[in-house]
């Protein structure tokens, strides 16, 4: 029997991140990237967001205070994604980063979107990325999607207002 299919609207609401120093995660996600803080639990966790929402991300010590990143080739999250409305709200995100000295592990069109990766202070991978509208998705021949990995072109998006 086939697994049934969930919900097309289910998502996934939030990311919780184990940080090693809470005030430094916070100087790069909301000084950087510009989540405001939405509620501070002590020196141990902190709750951020975009837009009025509760909490996109929520960053604790409570097992990694002072800790390390786990070693590459264990298990564990590859990448946090961070969706933007737009392509300009995209490319500001890119000058935030540029102006924070903070440097990219890449830059990646997907047809389907543009993405920027890069890593956290906790060395949590970031992508920070956008969708074209869904009418202007790469097809196959057969109408399925054709997704790809190209280079971004960080100049043209730069030139993005």
């Amino acid at each position: 029997m086939p697994n049934p299919s969930l919900a097309a609207g289910v998502r996934i609401g939030h990311v919780h991140l184990k940080v090693a120093d809470l005030p430094r995660a916070l100087d790069f996600y909301c000084g950087v990237l510009g989540f405001e803080l939405k509620q501070r639990y002590g020196t141990q966790a902190a709750f951020i967001a975009a837009g009025g929402y509760h909490h996109h991300i929520g960053l604790n010590t409570w097992e990694s205070l002072g800790g390390s990143p786990p070693p590459r080739g264990s298990t564990g999250l590859f990448h946090t994604a961070i969706l933007y409305p737009t392509r300009a709200d995209l490319a500001d995100a890119l000058r935030r980063l540029i102006a924070a000295k903070i440097p990219l592990d890449g830059a990646s069109d997907h047809g389907v979107s543009e993405a920027l990766y890069l890593r956290d202070p906790d060395q949590n991978g970031v992508e920070l990325y956008w969708d074209r509208p869904e009418k202007n998705w790469p097809r196959t021949p057969a109408g399925g999607l054709a997704m790809m990995t190209a280079p971004l072109d960080l100049e043209n998006l730069l030139a993005e207002k």
